[in-house]
């Protein structure tokens, strides 16, 4: 029974019900910050946000193919006067790649959160190599990335990226490690 309630401790479990917990804190300030349109692809790691976005009537939530869809929404987001962040797990920036040249070179603002896997605790080979990569590939794209491993640190780095976005143009990764979201043993 122990070693089953060790599994259970690791895996990525939010209570979307409840309103409280670093989850919640991160929707209502993007939500503070004008964000009206949430991009995503599903994914536990984002349950919350998603969520939360499905049952606010003040959002367009937007459910995508693939996560290079999300690039273009925010493009598109911004030509049209909105804010958007896209929501995705580390194994989808290698799909994202081509499509933000399209950020880098029309110097669209971008905001995306990104739940982290083949990190602490992971217990699935097959997502190390994009999980270990996903920083310098968004480096190598011109995305600064910004990384939270506490709960205490989500709302300050969070603030910052969206100040880093919104208001000087840049395009920036909040890297959401497994140390905060959970592991998964899958």
């Amino acid at each position: 029974m122990t070693a089953k309630l060790d599994a259970i401790d690791m895996d990525a479990v939010v209570d979307t019900k409840a309103r409280t917990g670093w989850q919640h804190d991160l929707y209502d300030l993007l939500r503070a910050h004008g964000v009206t349109q949430f991009g995503y692809v599903p994914d536990a790691g984002h349950s919350v946000l998603i969520d939360r976005s499905l049952a606010d009537a003040g959002v367009r939530s937007i459910g995508l193919t693939t996560e290079e869809e999300g690039v273009a929404l925010i493009a598109g987001a911004d030509l049209g006067g909105a804010r958007a962040v896209l929501l995705m797990q580390s194994s989808g920036v290698g799909n994202c790649i081509n499509m933000l040249s399209l950020i880098k070179g029309a110097r669209f603002p971008f905001l995306t959160l990104v739940s982290m896997r083949g990190d602490y605790g992971e217990g699935n080979p097959w997502q190390f190599p994009m999980g270990q990569a996903t920083q310098s590939v968004l480096e190598a794209m011109g995305v600064i990335c910004l990384r939270i491993d506490r709960p205490d640190d989500v709302v300050a780095t969070t603030t910052a990226a969206l100040t880093m976005v919104f208001k000087s143009g840049q395009a920036v990764a909040v890297l959401l490690g497994q140390k905060l979201i959970g592991a998964k043993p899958f």
